[in-house]
């Protein structure tokens, strides 16, 4: 069972480059019967795993923006076990809540995204951005392709990264749902940059996130994890290689009321325990 979850988690990280974790966190509380806490820590090592086996295709195929990456990614990082620790101090009926209303808000705004603008779902099959879908950003590129540094960019991209942080150390998310949107708005790169990237900066920032759980539970189930791990490498492998071959509206709908489903039997189940 611990390695299917795993394959959902890859497959939805290599389909639409965010969700994964989403999905893994009440996956293994249903499931495997998980305390929060320690399917939070899960989810976050298994996401950074597989995020970092995507980020090694996207290297080859020169898609990944390092200084954006980095940038937002380090922030993340040094947040990361700030939200891990806060989260292992809340009751953990505080925490299941608030990580469903987490998990509604993202089916929400995906399905509004779906409905509305349609053409900014396909992520994973988009290729660059026309002149039309460009907006005024807080980062450019200057004559020779780099990125002009200002503060006022730098300032935006550690902003979102610590945002970023304090989500994935408290719920165990990814933050790729927050990620793409971001670099979207902040840079001014095509979508398929910006999936690319904020792949490298999940595998950051989870690795930050899963590093202070490791720290506070050493007596965590190592295998456990591994077969997640092995799982979603198995998933993301497949999820890239039919990511071209699905519509991405239909996948975001999909996605949307599997992950309301899914967060509506975990707070029921957990609630009336």
């Amino acid at each position: 069972m611990s390695v299917i979850i795993g394959l959902l988690i890859g497959s939805v990280l290599g389909l639409t480059g965010a969700g994964g974790s989403i999905f893994a966190v009440p996956l293994l509380i249903l499931l495997l019967d998980l305390p929060i806490n320690d399917a939070i820590g899960i989810a976050l090592g298994a996401v950074a795993v597989s995020a970092l086996m995507g980020t090694i295709s996207n290297w080859r195929a020169k898609y990944i923006l390092w200084v954006p990456a980095l940038t937002l990614g380090l922030g993340g990082a040094l947040v990361a076990p700030i939200g891990k620790y806060l989260g292992s101090q809340l009751p953990a009926t505080f925490l299941l809540v608030g990580f469903c209303a987490l998990a509604f808000s993202i089916a929400g705004i995906m399905w509004r995204q779906a409905v509305s603008t349609p053409e900014k779902a396909s992520v994973v099959r988009s290729s660059y951005l026309s002149e039309d879908d460009y907006i005024v950003p807080i980062c450019r590129f200057t004559q020779s392709e780099q990125f002009d540094l200002s503060s006022r960019c730098v300032g935006a991209l550690i902003s979102c990264g610590l945002v970023v942080g304090l989500l994935s150390g408290l719920f165990g998310v990814g933050g790729g749902f927050l990620i793409v949107p971001a670099l979207l708005y902040i840079t001014q790169v095509s979508i398929r940059q910006a999936v690319a990237t904020s792949l490298l900066i999940i595998s950051i920032v989870g690795s930050s996130g899963f590093a202070s759980f490791v720290v506070a539970n050493p007596q965590l189930d190592w295998l456990l994890l591994l077969k997640v791990c092995a799982g979603g490498l198995i998933g993301m492998t497949i999820g890239r290689l039919v990511a071209d071959n699905i519509v991405g509206v239909q996948l975001q709908k999909i996605f949307s009321l599997s992950l309301v489903t899914i967060a509506t039997l975990t707070l029921f189940s957990q609630l009336t325990v």
